[in-house]
């Protein structure tokens, strides 16, 4: 899975993607564009459930998961039609699952805004709009060739042009699409496109080192926003997380006491990035690791078997599965399964964050 790191120029989108994969490279430049090619990392996605359960499972290593970030160069009121770098940057961003938007929430005299003001709600819809004029470029495009398709009877193309009208109807109507409900057979033709706005978005308030918290005006412009479009909000400090970044374990702690906070506010956005994407974790506990899974909300018992292995999933039998709670109380699985509280759960089960699992499976 991978988010794509967006905003307009010089709100920190290349600070904060430094700071969450605890890049060492310097600083981009002070103007638009500095980042020319997207960038991709790695960041791990904090959970102490990883820390509690090796209190009682000993193993060798632990492995969290993990999601890939791609940040992407700034945005410009126009880039739908080719402004700045535009298409070349939209195009990025079609290929990443949820979109990550960096909003300036500070004022800095040394650091330009692009647009002569700090708005981050006018920041907001200045990309919003961006994505929307594009999608609709992209379904104006595919129109025809489904209507020619639809003709000769084909049906897969008549629910594509069906889609397109859909979808052209709701962003003409100012609406993104992430707003709209599609059945699976809907969601796949919507998913062939690439539409940008169809993407689950999560905003980051970039604060300034007085507002962590992020409950200053611009910050509370941003939450008022979200909240009538039902998208989470993380306030971020770039400067600051980018010089944590930087320091040793025990610098970096220090550091964290010194302004009040218990981690990092980028661990907060790895949780809520991995949660805009629709997923949660599953657990395998033993004796060489315990790790950490991805799945998707709403996978079953068999689908989350084939994340670890494709023929897990293939030969599938049945999943022991147990929770925290239990693994805490009962001290060891040989208890848990002696008080009766180890489940045996088959195909049809739905995955609940959290579940700590065997399979059983046929090769």
């Amino acid at each position: 899975m991978e988010a794509g790191i967006v905003g307009l120029p010089n709100v920190g989108k290349s600070t904060l993607f430094n700071a969450l994969t605890m890049s060492k490279s310097a600083q981009s430049a002070n103007y638009p564009f500095c980042t020319i090619e997207p960038n991709e990392g790695i960041v791990s996605v904090p959970d102490d459930r990883l820390v509690r359960i090796t209190k009682y499972i000993v193993p060798k290593k632990i492995v969290p998961t993990a999601l890939k970030l791609v940040d992407i160069a700034g945005i410009v009121k126009g880039a739908s039609e080719g402004q700045g770098l535009g298409n070349k940057f939209l195009s990025h961003i079609r290929e990443v699952d949820a979109i990550l938007q960096v909003v300036r929430c500070f004022e800095d005299d040394d650091v330009i805004h692009v647009a002569g003001a700090v708005n981050p709600v006018s920041d907001i819809e200045t990309i919003e709009i961006e994505l929307m004029l594009a999608d609709m470029q992209t379904l104006d495009n595919s129109l025809p060739k489904a209507e020619r398709s639809a003709k000769s009877g084909d049906k897969e193309a008549k629910l594509r042009v069906e889609v397109i009208k859909k979808c052209l109807a709701q962003l003409q109507s100012d609406q993104p699409l992430r707003k709209m409900t599609f059945d699976e057979t809907e969601q796949k033709a919507v998913s062939s496109f690439g539409l940008m706005t169809a993407k689950p978005i999560l905003y980051v308030a970039n604060v300034d080192e007085n507002d962590l918290a992020g409950e200053g005006k611009l910050v509370m412009q941003v939450r008022e926003f979200a909240a009538k479009v039902g998208a989470d909000v993380v306030p971020v400090c770039a400067k600051l997380e980018s010089e944590l970044a930087e320091l040793e374990e025990a610098d970096r702690l220090d550091m964290l006491e010194s302004v009040g906070l218990k981690e990092p506010a980028l661990a907060a956005l790895a949780r809520a990035a991995y949660h805009t994407l629709g997923m949660q974790s599953f657990f395998t506990a033993g004796e060489q690791e315990v790790r950490a899974w991805p799945i998707r909300v709403g996978a079953t018992a068999p689908q989350a078997a084939g994340v670890i292995h494709t023929d897990f999933e293939k030969g599938f039998i049945r999943a022991e599965i147990y929770n925290l709670d239990d693994l805490e109380t009962y001290k060891t699985e040989k208890e848990i399964r002696n008080a009766g509280k180890l489940r045996v759960e088959g195909k049809q089960y739905i995955m609940q964050d959290g579940d700590i699992c065997h399979f059983l499976f046929n090769t």
